[in-house]
């Protein structure tokens, strides 16, 4: 992006980060489901979950379009308030270092141009997707099924960019930080760390591109962090800093926030106490109908269902459709399969008779021999249960 171009697009970010473009609101499907949709730059209308920090999520109608989500419509979840908004790509930053022999600072156009892009087809989803949908409910966010997302990114992998600073034998994790930043001091820097086996993958990379553009400003302009697989709290966004570490980090978002039950699912009931956690890592397997709205109505006859499903990096082997709320289950016919990190697109069909009313349901299972299953935790994480669709047919 031109330095003109970017800093004019950044100004109209800081004149409507506060009060965008409102638009008609939206009611989602949970208790106080309202939202405003706003049009935030280089984003078409999106569903506002908070604007500081800017939190927003995508309609569910878009995931029907195709298996990529388009870069304006891609969801955005920051974790403190003051968001980058004068970034000249020109004098960018990253720097590597840490337990490192040889610290390294790279320019933008070092990244592309001193190491091999390579590119990655995978799903970017938060972790509280879904939340809003949790009973009992639990705070945090109140996601729909929004918070997610599909794009082929390209960069330069980690473990070459890591590999030019020489890090220690010692060497035990690697720690990421953005340009986000608190508005107090007393809040802790955002800041989150990767086993070195995680780093090495060579599907982890430093993107610089989203879908074969630049990276829009509200999802990490000019450079971030993209691990597939993982939940999006690993993915920085604005990467500048990588130190590799010695030792387990012990910051906040790693120590405190972010955390699961160990649990087989990752689940508790909701009067569990006591219970250990580790720090979220993969996705789990999903999928989801995109076509048909619940509490919508079709027509008589052959109805076809359309839907997208995905894991935490396995691939998915299978998608089974219900057309009776999950007493029976038979198999969709899965789309082009455009890698193990990316949404699986899947159809079905089924005959729709005049007056009645059908409760429709995909269950996924990937090739690890993972199921959806309805699991709970006090943070609202992860979740991956069956969803249930409910359509009558016009008489």
């Amino acid at each position: 992006m031109k330095r003109k171009r970017f800093l004019a697009a950044t100004a109209a970010l800081v004149g409507t980060a506060a009060s965008p473009a409102l638009a008609a609101g939206v009611s989602l499907p949970f208790a106080s489901g309202e939202r405003t949709l706003a049009a935030y730059p280089q984003k078409r209308q999106l569903i506002v979950l908070t604007s500081r920090p800017v939190q927003l999520e995508t309609p569910a109608a878009i995931f029907d379009a195709g298996e990529f989500t388009p870069n304006d419509a891609f969801f955005v979840r920051w974790h403190l308030p003051e968001v980058p908004t004068h970034i000249d790509p020109a004098a960018f930053r990253l720097k590597v270092r840490g337990a490192v022999t040889s610290p390294l600072t790279l320019g933008l156009d070092d990244l592309r141009t001193k190491f091999e892009a390579v590119e990655v087809n995978a799903v970017l989803e938060c972790a509280g997707n879904s939340r809003g949908f949790s009973a009992p409910r639990v705070p945090g966010g109140q996601w729909a099924n929004g918070a997610m997302g599909n794009a082929r990114w390209r960069g330069a992998r980690l473990r070459d960019i890591l590999a030019r600073s020489y890090p220690r034998a010692d060497a035990a994790q690697v720690r990421f930080q953005g340009a986000e930043r608190p508005a107090l001091p007393t809040t802790p820097e955002f800041l989150k760390s990767l086993d070195v086996a995680v780093v090495n993958d060579p599907n982890v990379i430093v993107a610089y591109e989203m879908n074969g553009a630049d990276l829009p400003v509200l999802n990490g302009f000019p450079v971030r962090l993209v691990v597939p697989g993982y939940f999006g709290t690993y993915w920085v966004k604005a990467l500048n800093d990588i130190e590799v570490l010695t030792e387990p980090d012990q910051n906040y978002w790693m120590k405190t926030a972010y955390r699961v039950p160990a649990t087989p699912n990752n689940s508790v009931a909701p009067t569990d106490t006591g219970f250990a956690t580790v720090p979220i890592t993969n996705l789990t397997v999903r999928s989801f109908i995109t076509n048909l709205t619940d509490g919508g109505s079709i027509g008589a006859g052959r109805t076809t269902i359309r839907g997208i499903a995905f894991d935490g990096g396995t691939g998915i082997r299978s998608v089974g459709i219900s057309t009776d709320g999950g007493t029976t289950w038979r198999d969709a016919d899965l789309g082009e399969d455009l890698g193990k990190f990316s949404f699986r697109r899947w159809t079905a069909t089924f005959d729709a008779r005049s007056g009645g009313r059908y409760v429709l349901a995909s269950r996924a299972t990937s090739n690890g021999g993972e199921q959806q299953v309805n699991r709970w935790n006090p943070s609202g994480y992860a979740r991956n249960a069956v969803e249930n669709v409910t359509v009558t047919v016009k008489s």
